[in-house]
């Protein structure tokens, strides 16, 4: 028996956690990618609840880096980059559900080397932004490509070998009304860039139009907490999806459900704001769903609470506030 026999998605959603008809969407099938989250693009994609989606994504730049001789800032046209997969509409999804993302596989796709890193000019978590404005001149560019398999790792250099950690970098359902760069995270999910939303991982996300509309891409072999230099090991992927639908559970930001840990993610700017917003979201989960007293969950998660640097690179910073299942569990019973 796995753990997501017992998840929300297996209890609450319209497919039981089940999985259903198997689709994909190769590069031909998405044909354009987008580089907005809204609800005004066509959605490739028709599915019911419990499918299972294997989308080819391309990596942030879609591809464009190509060598370690390329200068990034004269091939991208920002703010074209996070190419999206979808959107994906779901029968059945009006405003006010949730849409339930289980994410069962990512695997590496292409020739190697088919990792990418790079250092791009007012970009980065310690040098000076265009919203950090500074007056010392940008680092030199930097481009490293990195051969990344499941079974070998990514292989950093002849020394050093780490480990195949990947996740999806940005993944949300549409907002109501605007269309926003692939770039941002916010309540609707977006560019979290947040190491957890990996295999096995069931992300949660507000639905606001009908359809949700759900948006993936950017995904990443590799990231430590904060994707400090602003670009993680990013690269193009197979990465699979099962979707469900869960009616009438109407959240404000997402969440996170892993077999040992419920996690609530916020994103604002400064980044003290995200960890406000993730805490309260969280607070306000234990109480609503697992018997907790507000003033109490508050006590108890200045003891044992955690918090997870997503990014610290972005137009918002993202961090997830987390409790483990095993605490959770005590209080029920």
């Amino acid at each position: 028996m796995s753990w997501t026999d017992d998840s929300i998605m297996a209890r609450k959603g319209v497919a039981g956690g089940k999985a259903g008809r198997t689709y994909s969407i190769t590069e031909a099938e998405q044909g354009k990618y987008h580089y907005v989250y809204g609800p005004f693009a066509a959605p490739v994609l028709t599915v019911d609840p419990g499918a299972v989606i294997a989308c080819e994504t391309h990596d942030a730049f879609e591809g464009k880096i190509k060598y370690e001789t390329d200068i990034p800032s004269q091939i991208l046209n920002f703010p074209f980059l996070n190419p999206q997969n979808g959107p994906i509409y779901v029968n059945g999804a009006e405003k006010g559900d949730c849409l339930a993302v289980h994410i069962t596989s990512i695997r590496p796709r292409g020739p190697q080397p088919v990792g990418t890193t790079c250092l791009i000019p007012e970009f980065g978590g310690l040098v000076g932004t265009s919203v950090t404005a500074m007056l010392n001149q940008p680092l030199p560019e930097k481009v490293k490509k990195i051969e990344v398999t499941v079974e070998g790792g990514v292989k950093w250099s002849d020394r050093i070998t780490l480990p195949y950690e990947p996740f999806i970098g940005t993944i949300g359902t549409s907002p109501e009304i605007e269309a926003i760069s692939s770039l941002v995270p916010d309540y609707y999910g977006g560019n979290m860039d947040l190491p957890d939303v990996g295999p096995g991982a069931i992300i949660y996300l507000p639905v606001n139009v009908p359809g949700a509309l759900l948006y993936l891409g950017d995904c990443h072999a590799i990231q430590g907490d904060g994707e400090l230099c602003g670009v993680a090991l990013e690269h193009p992927t197979v990465t699979t999806v099962q979707v469900d639908l869960i009616k009438g559970m109407t959240i404000h930001w997402p969440r996170l459900e892993t077999a040992d840990l419920y996690m609530t993610i916020g994103s604002a700017r400064p980044m003290e704001d995200a960890a406000r917003i993730a805490y309260r979201e969280l607070i306000r989960w234990m109480a609503a769903d697992f018997g907790f007293d507000e003033t109490d969950a508050y006590l108890l998660l200045t003891m044992c609470g955690k918090m997870r640097l997503g990014n610290m690179v972005d137009p918002k910073y993202t961090l997830g506030a987390s409790i483990t299942k095993a605490i959770v569990k005590a209080q029920m019973g």
